[in-house]
């Protein structure tokens, strides 16, 4: 663990005064989740797992029925590793970021054959395990271990700038150097959840509740009226990207789908064949290919995609693409897909 720095001059108040009255409002406005215990840390620390790769990118209402429905399929890490890779993907479609499930699978593999089963509870220990990086392993010691770790996440990042009224661009580092200031050595889990609770029901990015938050007295921004300003963070600008995805039909009404390869974003996922390149049309030559007026887009990390949907009916024996297989749409809740082929999936029927 990273020791806290003495140098507290620009916090507006005491950090141990600031860390008390967070955890007061905290047991009495703290949020109730499946993978939280208030008072002390999670007895299951696979749940605490879970819930936190899940959160990644993803918010808290989306996420409780995917925790939900995954602890009924995979009730332990034995369970999970156990499983097929394409069963953990279907339970993890439609939350996107597929390669944390993938992840996750390849974990609970290696918790089974080399630490007999277990999460264990040291940072650098998980630091070396797939899928979980400094913010995951921080979040595993505080709320499965009750640790005193300081967890940074946007909720943090906006508390803490408009606490001490930054109207730079802040930085991660630059919050995690005054945050960890104020965590307590005790109650590692309770004040973990209590600053990201506050950031996401009290000093929310837009329409702030400044009047009920346990920190009004002492936040610059609040007193200097800067809370809509703050935080202030560069965001890079994503690319644009184009191209098509095609709807291929046999003479069943089948559609015609492939198990994308490689170790990209995507991979191990089913998919129509679809491609980023706008300039290059057709998949393969033939004269019955049909253009929609309709598109599809979605966002990733770093790129917005919108792709054009193409369709074409050939005999299954024609076919010149050998590397999927003909699905009836019915059949398609066996196959994981991602979130941008259910979007197209809401375009099958439509001419």
């Amino acid at each position: 663990m990273i020791q806290k720095s003495s140098d507290t001059q620009m916090l507006p108040e005491n950090p141990t005064i600031l860390a008390e009255q967070l955890l007061n409002w905290f047991y009495q406005n703290g949020r109730d989740m499946p993978w939280r215990v208030k008072g002390k840390a999670h007895p299951n620390p696979y749940a605490v797992w879970i819930s936190e790769i899940m959160l990644q990118q993803t918010t808290v209402k989306t996420v409780v029925d995917y925790f939900q429905r995954w602890m009924h399929r995979f009730p332990t890490i034995e369970s999970l590793a156990q499983a097929d890779l394409q069963e953990v993907l279907l339970y993890w479609q439609g939350l996107g970021y597929y390669t944390r499930a993938k992840k996750i699978h390849e974990c609970a593999k290696l918790l089974i054959n080399e630490y007999n089963g277990k999460i264990p509870n040291k940072r650098e220990l998980l630091l070396k395990l797939p899928g979980i990086g400094p913010y995951s392993a921080s979040s595993i010691c505080a709320f499965a271990f009750n640790q005193p770790e300081t967890v940074v996440d946007g909720n943090v990042i906006r508390v803490i700038a408009r606490l001490c009224g930054l109207t730079h661009a802040v930085t991660k580092e630059e919050i995690y150097h005054l945050a960890i200031q104020i965590t307590p050595n005790n109650n590692g889990a309770d004040y973990a959840s209590a600053i990201m609770d506050l950031g996401a029901t009290v000093c929310m990015p837009n329409n702030p509740q400044c009047k009920i938050c346990p920190w009004k007295e002492k936040c610059i921004a609040y007193k200097k009226h800067l809370t809509e300003s703050i935080p202030l963070i560069e965001k890079p600008t994503k690319k644009i990207k184009k191209g098509f995805v095609y709807l291929i039909q046999n003479e069943n009404g089948d559609f015609y789908i492939e198990k994308r390869q490689g170790k990209g974003l995507l991979s191990g996922l089913y998919e129509f064949p679809w491609q980023e390149n706008e300039q290059h049309f057709p998949l393969f030559t033939h004269p019955d290919w049909k253009t929609d007026s309709a598109t599809v887009s979605h966002t990733f990390t770093h790129f917005q995609l919108t792709l054009k949907l193409v369709r074409i009916t050939v005999k299954t024996s024609d076919c010149p693409l050998k590397n999927g297989l003909f699905v009836a749409e019915n059949a398609f809740k066996n196959y994981p897909f991602s979130t941008l082929m259910k979007k197209v999936m809401k375009h099958l029927n439509t001419i």
